[in-house]
């Protein structure tokens, strides 16, 4: 099993330099990923918030090895191009370190998509993330787009440069028991099952991924824990990642670093 730190880049964690250097303590603690949360506002008492992107280019620069990403990002509040070139451009940056956390996000947590105009229909934001992971695996293989979809449009476009690799990594996130995530997820490079309880709940997932696959050579199954949690039995059930999962109700500097300087559980 993989190891990296998963972090909302709130109040003390909103500045770009802070976390850069969190991310080089965590590539010399010897942790495998280094991850951060898409939001653009959080519930009170919680005001500074960062954007990931800008954030994971820092963090890209700082470090050599950790695999990076936003995890996961709410895709239909995107335009698919713009994306595109964000994804390919960090890829470049990190020498093929990026992954790509996907998802339909939700309202219910900060009004995301209610306050700022964006679709709160959840079946409509799953038809835009479809269609934009089409355009950006399209994109990413470098021959030219033709796109007409029901929410989207490129019309005969090439993008360059290319990912490192060819492509970038995508983990779909989705709620455990939902099929149409697993589905997406199985399509592409890992799932991620959110708000998990129980390693039953990744055995279960795990089965559900392989039914839809057929095989899960080269597939990844990523779950979340709070800190020191012992990850041992999820890793039995399947699960190849864990991920830091800190509160961010009570999220201090002073406990990531010190989280992160003593490593991860192994």
């Amino acid at each position: 099993m993989l190891h990296a730190v998963w972090i909302p880049l709130f109040d003390e964690l909103a500045d770009p330099r802070v976390v850069s250097r969190l991310a080089a303590s965590a590539e010399e603690a010897g942790w495998d990923g280094f991850f951060v949360w898409d939001q653009l506002w959080w519930r009170p008492p919680i005001s500074a918030v960062a954007d990931p992107w800008i954030t994971l280019t820092a963090v890209a620069v700082a470090t050599e090895r950790l695999r990076i990403g936003p995890m996961v990002t709410p895709v239909a509040r995107r335009r698919p191009v713009k994306l595109l070139r964000e994804t390919t451009t960090l890829d470049v940056l990190s020498v093929g370190r990026l992954t790509l956390g996907v998802g339909l996000g939700g309202d219910r947590f900060a009004g995301e998509f209610s306050r700022s105009g964006d679709e709160v229909d959840d079946r409509v934001r799953a038809e835009k993330l479809d269609e934009c992971l089409e355009i950006l695996t399209a994109g990413w293989s470098g021959e030219t787009v033709d796109h007409h979809g029901k929410h989207y449009l490129v019309d005969s476009v090439r993008f360059e440069p290319r990912p490192v690799a060819g492509r970038i990594p995508i983990w779909g996130a989705g709620f455990p028991g939902k099929l149409k995530p697993i589905r997406r997820a199985a399509r592409y490079d890992g799932y991620f099952p959110v708000n998990l309880t129980s390693s039953e709940e990744v055995a279960s997932a795990v089965a559900a991924v392989a039914a839809e696959r057929g095989s899960l050579d080269g597939f990844e199954v990523v779950i979340a824990l709070p800190p020191s949690t012992d990850p041992r039995p999820h890793a039995t059930a399947g699960a190849t990642w864990c991920l830091t999962d800190f509160d961010p109700s009570d999220l201090r500097l002073a406990d990531v670093q010190a989280v992160i300087t003593d490593g991860p559980t192994r």
